[in-house]
């Protein structure tokens, strides 16, 4: 019987509840496939069952929601089958195709039951995207703009997008840090998301702060562990693709072990399909630019060696040639010194033998003087004596005048005090230049200093017809 109250009649919770029921036996008796975005997959490990939360956007705003019931024995078969197809588990964040039954009971209220995803939709709809984005790019003529940037050929300075405790972050810092060669390279890490779909503002907000100390560094590396398709799509997002193609310095990927290449990596200067891979990238990098340096080192040693033993072996021989000369001239002036030496001896003799003469004389003649001419010759012969002292000891001082002026000549004439007075020798082709005629423009010739030596090229010449 129905109950009424103030005229209205009053039906009771259960008997609506009872014919919502009835309607959706009547029209819900069918599985139905279903597409929306798995907001949250909301897995309970105890029970083994999901809940995920489902919802679809337009223009990027919720227009439907709903909670759904995955069982834990449908849960395992569908998550084995995207392991197989996708290489990656259910998770939250992706676009599904699921087949559902659609039921409602007074006590539980409106339910939707997972029975099937089908993870080729999955798949496409993350391929769809990426092609969008890729078009997008295209269109505005920046798909290539980092790959078009001129790389430093050393990358030292680096600034690393990755999470702290990331593997492969483990992996690469491993190798650049113990290289064989000793390579030393400068990190900074800044912390991003990686994965998810807060993973793209994350990664452009450290783009931002690289951005704006980015003379720091010389390029910029975005480094990831391992996944599948599904794990990569925020690096098909269109403002991620965007900002790495238009960053300002090379930015280099290493986010996975997936072959299929995303938007991200696409864009970027240099991408390595793991983090091991980039890291051997920078290191052959290094090798590339050490090689050819250390040969035109080995190289330049060498023709130094050579250079410094030929000037060496020049500046001995003229050395040499200097020392002939200066004792060819020691000897000749030393021979002309003894020649005037025997006949200044010579002359000497000669005049005391003369002055002796006379004084024998005059003692002859002093017995038959008186003692008042004695006297007199006396006088003569003492000043005689005198005179021959004299004249003896001015011989004697021009003589040893003589030798000390020709003593300076020499000394003047020794080759260190010839460099010491501002003159130099000049050699060419090892050999003494001393007349313009005997040079070339353009010849190469090497000039003796007192101390050093210097090098030049001929750009010029002049000649004096007095001297050739």
């Amino acid at each position: 019987m129905s109950e009424y109250f103030k005229g209205h009649k009053v039906f009771s919770l259960l008997e609506i509840t009872q014919s919502i029921q009835r309607a959706f036996q009547k029209w819900y008796s069918y599985t139905y496939w279903i597409k929306a975005e798995m907001n949250k997959l909301n897995y309970y490990k105890y029970s083994g069952h999901c809940y995920p939360d489902l919802l679809e956007r337009k223009q990027e705003k919720i227009v439907a929601q709903i909670r759904a019931t995955l069982w834990d024995i449908d849960y395992q078969r569908i998550n084995s089958t995207f392991l197989k197809v996708l290489n990656e588990p259910l998770k939250d964040g992706i676009n599904i195709l699921f087949l559902a039954k659609i039921s409602f009971t007074p006590l539980h209220g409106l339910s939707l039951s997972i029975l099937d995803i089908d993870p080729s939709y999955t798949l496409g709809d993350l391929e769809r995207e990426k092609l969008n984005t890729i078009n997008r790019l295209k269109s505005s003529n920046i798909f290539d703009q980092n790959k078009r940037l001129q790389a430093s050929p050393l990358i030292q300075r680096l600034a690393i997008i990755s999470v702290e405790t990331s593997k492969g972050l483990s992996d690469f810092m491993k190798i650049i840090n113990d290289n064989r060669w000793g390579y030393r390279f400068f990190t900074m890490l800044f912390p991003a998301l990686l994965q998810g779909d807060k993973a793209p503002e994350s990664i452009m907000g450290q783009l931002r702060r690289i951005n704006r100390v980015k003379h720091h560094f010389d390029a910029v590396a975005i480094i990831r562990g391992g996944g599948g398709d599904i794990g990569l799509t925020s690096y098909n997002n269109f403002q991620l693709a965007h900002a790495v193609a238009t960053f300002p310095l090379p930015v280099l990927t290493g986010i996975g072990h997936s072959t299929n290449e995303t938007v991200t990596e696409m864009v970027a200067h240099i991408n390595a399909i793991t983090p091991t891979e980039l890291a051997d990238f920078l290191i052959q990098k290094y090798r590339n630019f050490d090689i050819p340096v250390t040969e035109a080192a080995k190289r330049i040693k060498l023709l130094s060696q050579q250079k410094i033993s030929s000037a060496e072996q020049k500046l001995k021989n003229e050395m040499r040639f200097f020392k002939s000369v200066a004792e060819k001239k020691i000897t000749t002036q030393s021979e002309v010194i003894l020649s005037k030496i025997q006949q200044i001896r010579q002359n000497i003799r000669s005049e005391y033998k003369v002055q002796l003469s006379k004084l024998e004389a005059l003692k002859l003649n002093l017995n038959k003087h008186t003692p008042s001419a004695y006297k007199n010759e006396f006088d003569k012969i003492r000043n005689l004596k005198l005179n021959l002292k004299k004249n003896s000891g001015i011989l004697l001082k021009n003589f040893s005048n003589e030798i000390l002026s020709t003593e300076n000549q020499l000394r003047a004439l020794h080759p260190d005090n010839v460099l010491k007075r501002g003159f130099s020798i000049t050699l060419l082709n090892g050999k003494a230049l001393t007349k313009a005629n005997n040079a070339s423009v353009g010849d190469e010739v090497e000039t003796i200093l007192f101390k050093g030596a210097i090098k030049s090229k001929i750009t010029h010449k002049s000649i004096n017809k007095d001297h050739g």
